[in-house]
């Protein structure tokens, strides 16, 4: 399904389905792009930037998130929290006059809940322990154990410490089980190799 949207450029802020994203918003612009939201549907894209430019320029794969939850301060700026709606690919950028950009975007498809096979939740679950004790992560891992598949994959994707391009793969993954091998492989290397040839966000 194709749609408009407006769409907040951040470096190593993934948004999945199903999942949420807290954010504080300051930025004159993006203070404007809540308000719009907000007087429309709620909707805003979250897209990483592909480099530092101004304007930088996007990937083409990002999350569609609901403004869930909204806390709106006295001097203008926000606090929220986005659901994740569905992934979508831009189409085109648009001609607008608003500081904040808009996008013509499809949107996929909400699919079902996806599962790991046990095997591949234990070697998730390992790594992400021998992960959290290099990285020096106080982590409950009785709650963890706790996370359907989905939650636990995403939830690791989303607040991981890897570079904008790693969280970009992570996103573009097919399949909840795509993204669980992606992630092992990652936090093996980023676990070898730590700030050494790795921007960490």
């Amino acid at each position: 399904m194709k749609t408009r949207l407006s769409v907040f450029p951040l470096g190593g802020a993934l948004l999945f389905p199903r999942m949420h994203l807290p954010l504080h918003i300051f930025e004159p612009r993006y203070r404007a792009m809540i308000s719009d939201a907000l007087a429309r549907d709620r909707r805003i894209g979250m897209v990483q930037p592909r480099d530092s430019g101004e304007p930088p320029e996007l990937f083409e794969i990002g999350c569609v998130g609901r403004i869930a939850d909204v806390e709106a301060m006295d001097d203008g700026r926000f606090n929220i929290v986005l659901e994740g709606l569905a992934r979508f690919t831009i189409l085109r950028e648009l001609d607008v006059t608003t500081p904040f950009r808009q996008v013509e975007a499809e949107l996929e498809a909400a699919g079902e809940s996806e599962t790991l096979a046990l095997a591949e939740r234990a070697s998730l679950e390992m790594e992400s322990r021998r992960f959290a004790d290099v990285q020096g992560y106080a982590v409950d891992w009785e709650a963890v154990s706790r996370l359907d598949d989905e939650s636990l994959v995403n939830g690791i994707a989303q607040i991981a410490p890897f570079d904008v391009a790693s969280k970009q793969a992570l996103l573009e993954a097919a399949d909840i089980r795509e993204r669980a091998d992606l992630i092992v492989q990652l936090m093996q290397f980023y676990g070898r190799h730590g700030d050494d040839g790795a921007t960490l966000q």
